[in-house]
């Protein structure tokens, strides 16, 4: 009996620890656990993806062909062109892959950056609130630092240059624009949604699970948005 009643003291005495809101964080933990977290998270998204079929491989993020090409692909496909478009898709997920892994320092360097203020809103933002900072701190730069690899890795195949001319034509009737219009800009733009998409489920994994955490800091600030 004393052995049990020994153990539901240290919980609640364990549950008590957790049990701060945010406003009795220090700024240093608030800033700190929430850095703790977002490195984490984007370096798991940042490997999962910079690996060999990271793109190619997962459904949720996998790049295919625009919408606005896809009367044009039908019509290749019916004339036996089928084996070159996944060729070029495959290509593209593979530009995306090798472009991802240099995302990780301008990541990190965008949590080093991070304010008290900015670290708190975070903490009691959305579930997705510190990969909205990313994007706004780091869509520009990541765009410029992939755009170059993934132009580099599309320019192997010949194929590349026929989707620029067929996008090409489908923007002058209006069925294409924006990035759709260059192979290396859609790319770039699909790797750049596909990491952040891999990086807001790491956030919401770590919000809905603190205690699974990298570390104590993170634990001790997101586990104080329970209260």
């Amino acid at each position: 009996m004393r052995a049990i009643l020994r153990a539901l003291v240290l919980l609640v005495i364990c549950s008590q620890a957790w049990a701060l809101g945010l406003a009795d964080l220090t700024d240093k933990d608030a800033s700190g656990g929430l850095k703790e977290a977002l490195v984490q998270g984007a370096s798991k998204a940042v490997g999962q993806l910079g690996t060999d079929g990271g793109f190619m491989n997962n459904p949720k993020v996998k790049i295919g062909l625009p919408d606005s090409l896809a009367p044009v692909e039908g019509v290749l496909r019916t004339m036996g062109r089928g084996k070159d478009l996944d060729a070029l898709v495959a290509n593209m997920n593979k530009a995306a892959e090798e472009a991802v892994p240099q995302a990780k320092a301008l990541l990190v360097d965008a949590v080093k950056k991070m304010s008290v203020d900015d670290a708190k809103k975070i903490l009691s933002g959305g579930d997705d609130a510190g990969t909205q900072y990313f994007k706004e701190k780091t869509a520009s730069q990541l765009t410029e630092s992939f755009l170059p690899k993934v132009r580099e890795t599309t320019g192997k195949l010949a194929l590349a240059e026929q989707y620029n001319k067929l996008a090409g034509k489908a923007g002058q009737f209006g069925l294409a624009k924006g990035d759709d219009l260059k192979i290396e800009n859609y790319v770039t733009r699909k790797a750049l949604d596909g990491l952040y998409l891999m990086i807001a489920d790491e956030e919401r994994a770590i919000r809905k699970d603190p205690i699974g955490a990298a570390g104590s800091l993170a634990k001790k600030a997101f586990g104080a948005l329970g209260q």
